[in-house]
């Protein structure tokens, strides 16, 4: 009584996922907004909404150099920072 299983009926199509995964910066393109937004989370004691610009800051690197594919930083979760900066805008 042998049972054999046979795995190569069914082929696996690995896809990457829709979000969170992106190229690494191998030339440190972004490392200062990084090393920026690592050092505001250890002096806030790891609370990332205190980081949250700089967390922008660094995403906004990402995308103008390719590291990762352009979103509108509202779907990123940044509305309220990017209308804040419009009103700034305009009370100048």
């Amino acid at each position: 009584m042998s049972t054999a299983m046979n795995f190569s009926s069914k082929s696996f199509n690995p896809r990457p996922p829709d979000k969170g995964a992106f190229p690494l910066d191998h030339f440190g393109e972004c490392s200062a907004f990084k090393e920026r937004f690592m050092e505001c989370l250890r002096d806030s004691g790891y609370e990332s909404s205190a980081c949250r610009q700089r967390a922008m800051a660094y995403l906004e690197c990402r995308m103008e150099r390719q590291l990762m594919a352009n979103e509108p930083l509202e779907k990123l979760g940044f509305k309220d920072l990017i209308d804040e900066k419009s009103e700034e805008k305009r009370e100048k």
